[in-house]
């Protein structure tokens, strides 16, 4: 492939519909997912990409029932745990961005080791989006530049300086989004990041989603025309 986007970010949607097919309890579909996220990332560093990003835990998922919440969050950790070695041995530098508030003092401390230990990582980096919302990304956004700015210089912000006071500061746009499951929206996620993101939507479930499809989105985006406006 000729045209490998440097940031690929996933919605990854359909687990909870891929376990009642098979009648199963809706974690295991997340836990099944799980291994779809272990072979794009995979794809991604065999591939190239410098930046690979996952949707895992909006902060709307915290209205859904408790104990799949619970069960959503001790995946989360035990996914970190397992992954360790890897990320080592493969250069992958491990990042989450969201609304960690709302974390709990266990989630947040193992998230902080694996950061740590990740930083000088320097092949891919892996994002995870936890407890995360568009939204609310712009508007903590806006509150840190008017704390840290004087009102002239609030007032006379420019849109490129904006990006410094986002979660993804620092961190290139997608170039791609993936949506699974069939789902025709973005659902509140990267508003701001994704302005000029191409978009590949696809009916297959995320636990269903592997290397062969990723590359399949990978090569759809190789035939598209980027023109960000202008005309060619």
């Amino acid at each position: 492939m000729e045209r490998i986007p440097q940031h690929v970010s996933i919605i990854m949607d359909g687990n909870g519909r891929w376990a009642k097919a098979r009648g199963l309890e809706r974690v295991k579909g997340h836990i099944e997912g799980v291994e779809s996220v272990r072979a794009c990332l995979e794809a991604a560093v065999e591939d190239g990409l410098k930046y690979l990003s996952v949707y895992a835990f909006s902060e709307e998922n915290w209205n859904r029932p408790q104990e799949e919440v619970m069960t959503l969050m001790e995946l989360m950790m035990k996914s970190m745990l397992n992954e360790f070695r890897s990320f080592m041995q493969n250069n992958i530098r491990f990042m989450v961005l969201g609304n960690r508030a709302r974390l709990s003092e266990e989630l947040n401390a193992a998230i902080d080791h694996m950061m740590e230990e990740t930083a000088g990582n320097t092949r891919t980096t892996f994002i995870v989006f936890l407890s995360y919302s568009g939204k609310w990304d712009i508007l903590q956004a806006m509150k840190k530049a008017q704390a840290q700015l004087s009102p002239e210089a609030f007032q006379a912000l420019e849109l490129p300086d904006f990006d410094q006071y986002l979660v993804t500061a620092g961190i290139p746009d997608p170039d791609l989004l993936i949506r699974t499951s069939g789902e025709l929206r973005i659902s509140n996620y990267l508003l701001w990041q994704t302005a000029y993101t191409e978009f590949y939507f696809t009916d297959i479930l995320w636990p269903d989603f592997r290397k062969p499809q990723f590359r399949e989105a990978l090569a759809e985006y190789a035939r598209r025309d980027r023109r960000y406006g202008k005309v060619k």
